[in-house]
């Protein structure tokens, strides 16, 4: 059976070469074609003999993901539906900036074990993890979407799945993405996000990526009741390893909070927010709640986020209003889900779609 090329890292690839018979040199001649310069088809990779070149399809499969939907979001958001076969699909979606940035926000699981209750991807429960293969096709079937003109500059984990559960997969596929002979994306313009898991935090720092953690709530209590991870990781081990993250490698983590109205929302959760993180080197996200079906949360008013911010500001925190991006396409912060039947494609606001001037 050949051998899923995207899920290979470079030195995966110079083992498999050499243990054919062949130089180990042709690894980086191969990934250079094929991440460089998105040469696919092996007869086309001119500086290889022929008789390699003939050889390399009985070795190795270079079918992409299969690309089942395309939907693009009044703000520039564009979502992509992946088939990744056996029945499942999952989400990837491609995020504009206004400073040239376009960071692809990639799935690692179909479905999550984590169960956070303000999730829509929480509600399918996980079904499989991805290779690093279906990771790395996600980006290569997003970049050929668009075009090469148009540069993915940043990765998040923060599609799909907790990446933290998915370790191998997810940090084999950084490693494919950041060498210098493929993709060559900066370790620094990629971000893993955890929901907690305590004890794989400090991969995070062995592979020199940065670490997001979806907080979310200011006591033990509270996360608790949002956020199940948080009982057998409360809030005082996810501190301290975040600082300990912060020590070793002199990053600040970024720290998401999802405001839920009547929740997380109050003035007295951004002063507790704020006492437990000030000796953490970080910043805020907070994300207004993006709506899904059958949530059981409510969004809190443009009023009461703002305010939210404007007290963490003034307690001298480093706080960013994130603003909602794809959310009429089901393609914000907490809305990715698979395609299954009556699953909606389209979110449409009660209150009018320009809900703060950010």
């Amino acid at each position: 059976m050949a051998i899923p090329f995207y899920g290979l890292t470079l030195d995966q690839l110079r083992g498999h070469l050499v243990g054919l018979g062949k130089e180990k040199f042709r690894a980086s001649q191969v990934f250079k074609w094929v991440y460089q310069q998105r040469v696919t088809d092996f007869s086309q990779m001119t500086n290889l003999s022929k008789s390699f070149r003939e050889s390399l399809p009985e070795i190795f499969d270079m079918n992409p993901l299969k690309l089942s939907q395309h939907l693009k979001s009044e703000d520039g958001t564009e979502k992509f539906l992946f088939d990744i076969g056996d029945g499942k699909t999952v989400e990837t979606v491609l995020i504009p900036s206004s400073d040239e940035r376009l960071t692809l926000c990639v799935s690692s699981e179909v479905g999550c074990n984590m169960a956070c209750r303000f999730c829509f991807t929480a509600k399918q429960k996980l079904q499989r993890r991805l290779t690093s293969g279906e990771i790395v096709g996600q980006f290569m079937g997003v970049q050929d979407a668009i075009g090469m003109k148009r540069r993915i500059s940043n990765i998040v984990f923060m599609g799909m799945g907790e990446p933290l559960d998915n370790p191998d997969a997810v940090f084999d596929s950084i490693e494919i993405l950041t060498s210098e002979l493929g993709v060559n994306l900066s370790r620094k313009k990629v971000t893993v996000s955890t929901s907690g898991l305590v004890p794989q935090i400090p991969l995070v720092a062995k592979n020199r990526v940065r670490l997001a953690v979806s907080l979310n709530a200011s006591t033990n209590e509270i996360r608790d009741h949002v956020m199940p991870i948080n009982k057998k990781y409360p809030m005082n081990q996810l501190l301290d390893e975040c600082r300990r993250y912060a020590f070793e490698t002199k990053d600040k983590v970024t720290f998401e909070y999802v405001l839920l109205k009547g929740v997380t929302d109050r003035i007295e959760d951004a002063i507790r927010l704020k006492n437990i993180t000030q000796d953490i080197p970080c910043k805020i996200n907070i994300i207004p709640f993006n709506e899904h079906p059958n949530s059981g949360f409510e969004r809190p008013s443009d009023e009461t986020v703002l305010k939210f911010q404007k007290k963490l500001m003034d307690l001298g925190v480093h706080v960013l209003l994130r603003k909602t991006m794809g959310r009429d396409i089901y393609a914000a912060c907490g809305q990715l889900r698979s395609k299954f039947e009556g699953h909606p494609e389209r979110f449409r606001a009660q209150r009018p779609s320009k809900e703060m001037a950010l």
